[in-house]
């Protein structure tokens, strides 16, 4: 076990733990971040141009917001872990945390905001072609497909932002919704309605990803109300369908609600655990906003100083 014992570790980064460290380093905490070892930064490091988060009239993308986040936390004196979380043990009142380079750090207030992770299709093809034609980021691997045709899959904001964000690059993107409305914000289907590059498969889901060796090439897509099947090229499928709250390294430590997010004490950030607080799309199903998130890290903050404020009165 790493000998030092923490006040108040944070699991996770992205706007809610950020501000959470923002908020404690600024209390005299010195919190220690465990950011992830893969996207420290959460979704955001995977989203273009961020257009509604205050005080950017011209927007800001989202990796230079996540890292102007970070950097003005560890100005306040947080500490930012490259690591990833591997098992917790919240049973005691010093909550063990262990990371993936087999390290465990003791801290006396935990608070969880690990986020989500993208959901796949589950279908024959997807796994196969991953990173040779199915990809779950845009602005990772829209550059690869310039000038070929691109498909994206889902019906919200982010599946409609994804799209826009590929007409830059591809010859065409065809969008693919298993229903004839879209959850999506108005404003982002008017947009993408307006773009000549943008056409739209609805009622239809994707059975099948077809390819050679190298790469991927077609998609078979299934129209969920007549049972019709056609064959759609694609050189890029960008799956945007959803995401998973991040809780496995939990280990079932913390109570979850049905869809997997973690409960909440009311509006408080309280978990089902003395001393453990949770933040942002591991908690939140509903809103899912970088704003929302870095309001409810302030929130688990401000919890977690009341909370070890009482414990050492």
């Amino acid at each position: 076990m790493e000998n030092k014992l923490r006040k108040v570790i944070i699991i996770g980064s992205g706007p809610a733990g950020y501000t959470a460290a923002i908020y404690l380093g600024r209390a005299g905490y010195k919190p220690l971040v465990i950011a992830g070892a893969l996207t420290p930064g959460g979704q955001l490091m995977n989203t273009t141009e961020v257009e509604n988060y205050p005080g950017f009239p011209e927007g800001i993308l989202g990796p230079d917001l996540m890292e102007s986040m970070q950097k003005q936390a560890e100005k306040f004196g947080a500490e930012v872990l490259l690591n990833d979380v591997t098992s917790v043990d919240f049973k005691s009142a010093v909550k063990l945390v262990t990371t993936d380079d087999g390290i465990t750090y003791g801290s006396d207030a935990v608070i969880v905001s690990t986020g989500s992770q993208v959901r796949k299709l589950g279908v024959p093809g997807e796994l196969e072609y991953s990173g040779r034609g199915v990809s779950y980021c845009a602005t990772c691997d829209g550059f690869f497909f310039r000038g070929k045709p691109i498909t994206v899959v889902g019906g919200g904001d982010s599946a409609f932002e994804e799209a826009l964000f590929l007409t830059r690059f591809g010859s065409s993107v065809t969008l693919i919704h298993r229903r004839n409305e879209f959850r999506a914000s108005k404003i982002m289907v008017d947009r993408a309605k307006e773009n000549e590059k943008i056409k739209f498969i609805t009622n239809s889901v994707v059975d099948e990803v077809h390819g050679n060796d190298v790469e991927a090439t077609s998609l078979t897509v299934r129209n969920v109300i007549t049972g019709e099947t056609q064959e759609v090229e694609s050189a890029g499928l960008f799956v945007a369908i959803g995401h998973t709250p991040a809780t496995k390294f939990l280990n079932g430590q913390l109570k979850l609600n049905e869809d997997g997010t973690i409960v909440v004490d009311g509006a408080t950030t309280r978990t089902s655990v003395e001393g453990v607080f949770a933040a942002g799309d591991v908690v939140d199903n509903m809103y899912r906003q970088a704003i929302s998130a870095a309001g409810m890290g302030c929130r688990a903050a401000l919890d977690a100083q009341t909370y070890l404020n009482e414990k050492y009165s």
